[in-house]
């Protein structure tokens, strides 16, 4: 997320490279997030400067894993020390995951078409770090191809076919895209799409993204809450409309008296509940593609600022 450009931001956030054009233009924060993708609540924030990976803010926050779930991570995450740990940190841990281009394994035992256990080898690096790595990591791979894609392989600590079957695997990893979902309402939606947040200071803001954070959770545990007595997803209901009624209630509030509000509460969950959305249309695909080029003109950066 980018901050206000300001030199104690600079400082302590630092920048992203350009390459030849520099820097970038404003300072970055570095931020990793625990979803909870069928809500959209936030379950733990870990953020920092941008010259911290993302490997080492989703290693703060894997203890608030829950046990007996499912954690879906992008390839960026294929580490054996990272995945491991989420099944050590607790109970009935699971992992999904999907391969890289690049990805070494063995098949052990072929479970169905396209459906394996495989192998793979723990990077010596990674054991001299943490020496009670095994020498080899176990998993299961999922090879499938959509309509207008490239063939895809996912890799899941999900071993039993029986129990986990390949197919509802597939659909779930594809839900890991209500995670992006969540950062656009996230950062388009709720702050209307503002160049950077306002704070000045590191101090501060630390301080406005707990902030934001927490407003986000607020509107989405109230979604949480009407979804439940509609027995839908959260996910089913508009953020946006949502996000407009709760912010409009909340400024009247804050001039209300007090025994007004639980009547307003009720007429406003009853409203969030007309906000139900229809049915996403599963059969478009929209491979990813650039709409707008850059820009011509330059770039402005700090004077001095090199890199």
């Amino acid at each position: 997320m980018r901050v206000a450009d300001s030199p104690s931001n600079r400082e302590h956030f630092g920048s992203a490279s350009a390459g030849k054009r520099g820097i970038s233009g404003y300072p970055l924060v570095r931020i990793a997030v625990l979803m909870v993708l069928r809500s959209h609540l936030l379950a733990d924030v870990s953020f920092g400067p941008y010259r911290d990976s993302e490997m080492k803010h989703a290693e703060q926050i894997i203890d608030r894993v829950p046990d007996d779930s499912l954690l879906i991570v992008d390839r960026g995450f294929l580490s054996a020390a990272f995945l491991l740990g989420i099944q050590r940190a607790g109970s009935n841990r699971y992992w999904l995951t999907r391969a890289k281009s690049n990805t070494k394994y063995r098949i052990v035992e072929t479970l169905g078409p396209g459906d394996a256990l495989i192998e793979m080898d723990v990077s010596s690096a990674a054991r001299a770090k943490d020496p009670s790595l095994p020498l080899v990591m176990r998993a299961r791979a999922i090879s499938y191809q959509r309509p207008g894609c490239k063939p895809q392989t996912l890799l899941t600590s999900l071993l039993d076919p029986r129990k986990f079957p390949a197919a509802e695997i597939k659909l779930l990893y594809h839900e890991r895209w209500e995670l992006e979902l969540g950062y656009g309402e996230l950062k388009t939606d709720m702050l209307a799409r503002e160049e950077c947040i306002r704070s000045k200071s590191p101090q501060m803001v630390r301080q406005e993204l707990w902030g934001i954070f927490l407003a986000y959770n607020m509107v989405r545990l109230e979604m949480d809450r009407v979804a439940r007595q509609l027995g839908i997803w959260p996910t089913k209901i508009s953020f946006v409309a949502a996000l407009h009624l709760i912010r409009d209630e909340w400024m009247w509030s804050a001039g209300a008296r007090p025994g007004a509000i639980p009547r307003h509460l009720h007429n406003l969950r009853a409203n969030i509940k007309r906000l139900v959305l229809p049915p996403r249309r599963r059969e478009r695909v929209y491979p990813r593609a650039v709409k707008l080029k850059m820009s011509n003109f330059p770039r402005k950066r700090p004077v001095g600022a090199s890199k």
